[in-house]
């Protein structure tokens, strides 16, 4: 997931080595540097899958569509139409 032309710095972190281990092997990753690489890319990913998501909502409710609960099951007023 790393960007072709990545800067590479040298940083010193105070960690929590059980957790450190823990997401070692749960990003099945060779090395603790790598551990935080992963750890990384993933924030990154899921905040651009986030900013989709809010774009999408908006665009949905933009749109004018109407949504009506058609079961009954929500009671009056919980869903409003146009957002």
């Amino acid at each position: 997931m790393g960007t072709a032309k990545a800067t590479v710095v040298h940083k010193h972190f105070r960690l929590d080595a059980a957790k450190l281990k823990r997401a070692q092997k749960l990003l099945d990753a060779p090395t603790e540097t790598e551990t935080v690489e992963r750890a990384l890319d993933l924030a990154i990913a899921e905040e651009e899958r986030d900013q989709r998501v809010r774009e999408a909502h908006e665009k949905f409710f933009r749109s004018g569509i109407e949504i009506r609960d058609v079961f009954g099951a929500l009671g009056e007023g919980v869903l409003a139409s146009n957002g």
